[in-house]
């Protein structure tokens, strides 16, 4: 990576007892010694708050049970947090990152950027005046053979453009879980906490973000048919969703919650003129080229013969599988260097994809009202 820095050091809002994506957000951020965590509002209860502070390796006293709390103790300490990390339920996402960009610190937030349009849109604001980086784990784009898929389509091996599929099916919500006190489907599954998509705001936004990332092209029209499969849920569990990209490209989108017997589906083909590029979550390390009228090529991770942006991405010889920790790791190495440097990294996305992916979000919710009608995402394509 270059010049040695002092890591940076980071602090956690969310992320408590009963939280899937807190410690895979500090493992991740800690892997490469690029980020220390020093800090941490993990639960609004004290108790709760104590003990993931005793469990992180954090001293009392940084274990706090209020974000606000935590920030103004922060900045007042020579040795305080510099980045806050926001890994809670989507309504507290806006004003965390408001609370940290007045008290001048760097912002890296879980998808999506918020719970609303407006709010996304606010956000932008925020950003854009206080001069400070905000970076969003849309983890998947943090795998080396999606930035080497990237590459593929940017060098122009597969011609123009013509097709985007993207795929994205688990079934864990296939039955009421949320019924069932389970946590994570609690919030998900409530407009309260999740903001007004289901499925649409959990996982179509990374099978969105990922169809935009790889192709380099940017959705502009949309029609989507969002459904709620389980009796009495409020938000959508299945979304199927047609996509109109720049240049009249045309593309799908399916994320469905409710696919019973899947686990975490991803899936990303890109189709041009002279072939087409495969790559699945299930085998993160392979990216499949078919070109046309040649033999299918299968490119592995860590191979010399990939390009800059992918062989970074990857830290084990070929052959050896990396994963989804290893994939988060890379966008938080890449904000650290972002955060010591000055200079924004281009593979950490930011407020712009943020403010698309909560617009993907309202607007597949509008569609979907509305009879699945065409609606435009060309307001929000920068």
């Amino acid at each position: 990576m270059g010049r040695s820095y002092a890591p940076v050091r980071l602090a956690m809002v969310g992320g408590g007892p009963g939280a899937f994506i807190g410690p895979v957000h500090r493992m991740a951020a800690q892997l490469d010694g690029r980020m220390v965590l020093v800090a941490g509002a993990f639960s609004s209860d004290a108790t709760k708050a104590r003990a993931a502070g005793a469990a992180y390796g954090l001293s009392p006293e940084r274990a706090y049970a209020d974000y606000r709390e935590m920030i103004a103790a922060e900045v007042g300490r020579a040795d305080g947090a510099e980045v806050v990390a926001i890994v809670t339920p989507n309504h507290l996402h806006l004003p965390v990152a408001l609370a940290a960009f007045e008290a001048r610190l760097h912002v890296i937030s879980d998808k999506p950027a918020t719970g609303g349009l407006a709010d996304a849109l606010e956000l932008r604001r925020a950003v854009e005046a206080s001069g400070l980086l905000y970076g969003l784990t849309y983890t998947y784009s943090g795998y080396p053979m999606l930035r080497e898929a990237r590459e593929v389509v940017s060098r122009g091996d597969l011609g123009r453009v013509r097709k985007v599929v993207v795929e994205y099916s688990q079934g864990w919500l296939s039955q009421p879980e949320e019924l069932n006190g389970d946590k994570q489907a609690s919030w998900r599954t409530d407009p309260r906490f999740a903001g007004p998509g289901g499925c649409s705001g959990d996982i179509g936004v990374h099978a969105f973000q990922i169809a935009e990332f790889v192709s380099g092209l940017q959705v502009e029209w949309l029609c989507a048919d969002l459904s709620n499969v389980v009796p009495g849920r409020i938000l959508d569990d299945d979304c199927n969703v047609l996509l109109r990209f720049q240049g009249n490209v045309p593309g799908v989108l399916i994320a469905s919650q409710i696919a019973a017997g899947d686990r975490n589906g991803l899936r990303l083909r890109v189709y041009g003129e002279r072939g087409g590029l495969d790559w699945s979550h299930e085998q993160p390390d392979r990216l499949t080229l078919n070109l046309r009228d040649e033999s299918t090529r299968i490119l592995h991770a860590a191979a010399p013969y990939l390009g800059q942006a992918s062989r970074t991405a990857s830290r084990l010889p070929q052959g050896h599988p990396e994963g989804f920790i290893e994939a988060l790791a890379n966008i938080y190495r890449d904000f650290a260097q972002a955060v010591r440097s000055g200079v924004p990294a281009e593979t950490t996305p930011g407020i712009s994809s943020g403010v698309r992916g909560v617009a993907f979000v309202e607007r597949a919710v509008l569609s979907s009202n509305e009879g699945s009608t065409w609606v435009s995402l060309e307001d929000f394509a920068q």
